[in-house]
């Protein structure tokens, strides 16, 4: 008997210890926004140019490009999966990145603000579809793209 409850208590111990760890919370719109925006000592029309090129590098469909009002809607391909559960359930599931620019200029200089969103669809035979949305705030992604937006700024303006 003794030998049993061991197993048990160890479960228990690490379900309550689980349920000690602290989640971090969730960044402030204020850092949000640090984390996606960059200024940059160049014409709005040498910066959106560079955005434009850096978001097809990166494989990016331009949806819309706007140099007056600075906006840049993007997506990325679509992926999708059908394994043997999908088929037999007769769904589908499709996952996409989407990406926007808000370029503007503020006093000598051009601020750039860039917004990453993970899309997933899931559509099933029946017509019935579901949408999931998720911004991605992970700064490496807003790093890579700034550091690429930065080297093309630099090649423009050679």
């Amino acid at each position: 008997m003794f030998a049993m409850t061991r197993p048990l208590t160890g479960i228990a111990v690490c379900v309550v210890l689980a349920g000690c760890v602290q989640m971090p919370p969730p960044p402030t719109p204020v850092q949000i926004q640090s984390v996606q925006t960059r200024e940059y000592e160049e014409s709005k029309q040498v910066v959106f140019a560079s955005v434009m090129s850096v978001f097809q590098d990166l494989g990016y469909i331009v949806n819309s490009a706007d140099l007056a009002t600075g906006f840049i809607t993007t997506e990325g391909l679509a992926t999708g999966e059908i394994g043997i559960l999908e088929w037999l359930l007769n769904t589908s599931q499709v996952s996409q990145t989407r990406a926007t620019a808000f370029i503007e200029e503020v006093d000598d200089k051009t601020r750039v603000r860039l917004n990453f969103v993970e899309t997933w669809q899931e559509s099933r035979g029946d017509g019935q579809a579901r949408r999931r949305d998720r911004p991605i705030l992970e700064g490496e992604v807003y790093e890579n793209a700034f550091d690429r937006i930065e080297n093309a700024i630099f090649v423009r303006s050679g």
